[in-house]
């Protein structure tokens, strides 16, 4: 075989396949030129090395054929990058989408905490169906407050944290089935409502909710939100608008899945707050100042950077296909 023949003949066709490979964002046209050029390089390659063994030639086609199936295949990105990508990118995002379901997960769950609050506060026959008076005025006067320091601090928050984490994460996984998410916002709503009743009707009420605020503000939303994800998912399998269910329920689960990955650090947050700051002898206004805080943080994250980030064009998914600098689009 001549190869100076055959690197005269097929030398535009290599130069445009490092051309395409070098280029940092292809279009669906171009993408296509690529796989093709591949293809008919690789053939020429293998025809080299069949014939004239290792040759220059060879080596050079060779550099170009990696440079250009790495174009299409990838490579690893940085898992440091990875974890910035998400902290400040997908997971922002993907709460961002959520802002007015988990608004409106909130309102429901108060409007029914305070019904049941006022119903049965509002009658003691109710309320004496649920226990006996020495178990309500324990409750009321020792119990709401032990419940915070019985535990050694390290712990009650462990323990705290993995419950709410775990709460987080069924809302999420089992939010398609429809009927888990009402159930774990009724649940909450009811158990509010009666704590809060038994607190009112031994004129506790400023005990409840200084316990509550420290801890609550971060914990219920972290709560709301993992509802307003599992409902999401729901949605998309109920309503898919132009796209199929699969394809719906697929895209929707996968980036959403990362708010249950998120918000495992927040509940962690939650759970030492209402480990070491709830029971601690600190005034009122520094240990509900430090669940503003944390609140206030939270809702930047979500509201402030997520807004940025949907505006850049994030879609909150947890993997996306984009690797290195480069990426292959369609259209």
């Amino acid at each position: 075989m001549d190869l100076d023949a055959l690197a005269s003949a097929r030398h535009d066709d290599w130069e445009r396949l490092d051309a395409l490979a070098k280029s940092r964002r292809l279009g669906g046209a171009e993408a296509d030129e690529l796989i093709e050029r591949y293809q008919a390089a690789a053939s020429d390659l293998s025809l080299v090395q069949t014939t004239a063994g290792s040759t220059a030639l060879g080596d050079r086609l060779s550099i170009s054929l990696a440079r250009a199936r790495l174009k299409f295949t990838g490579v690893p990105e940085n898992p440091l990058r990875q974890l910035t990508r998400f902290a400040l990118m997908s997971l922002p995002a993907a709460l961002y989408r959520l802002r007015w379901l988990t608004l409106a997960v909130a309102l429901a769950t108060f409007a029914v905490a305070a019904l049941y609050a006022w119903w049965i506060g509002g009658d003691p026959r109710v309320l004496s169906t649920l226990g006996t008076e020495e178990e309500f005025r324990h409750i009321a006067e020792e119990g709401f407050v032990a419940y915070y320091s019985e535990n050694p601090a390290a712990s009650f928050a462990g323990a705290v944290w993995t419950n709410n984490a775990w709460i987080a994460a069924q809302c999420v996984a089992f939010g398609i089935l429809g009927v888990w998410v009402p159930w774990i916002i009724l649940q909450n709503a009811q158990s509010l409502g009666i704590t809060a009743a038994i607190m009112f009707a031994y004129d506790e009420a400023d005990t409840f909710f200084l316990y509550i605020a420290p801890h609550g503000l971060l914990e219920l939303t972290c709560v709301f939100v993992a509802a307003a994800a599992g409902l999401r998912i729901f949605w998309a399998w109920v309503a898919p608008g132009p796209r199929s269910r699969g394809v719906a329920l697929a895209e929707d689960a996968r980036s959403l899945f990362s708010v249950a990955i998120g918000l495992v650090f927040f509940l962690f947050v939650s759970g030492i707050i209402e480990g070491f700051v709830t029971p601690a002898r600190w005034p009122w206004p520094v240990k509900i100042g430090i669940g503003v805080l944390a609140l206030g943080g939270f809702l930047a994250y979500m509201l402030v950077l997520g807004r940025r980030a949907w505006r850049a064009g994030e879609t909150g998914d947890l993997v996306e296909f984009d690797s290195g600098a480069t990426r292959i689009v369609s259209g």
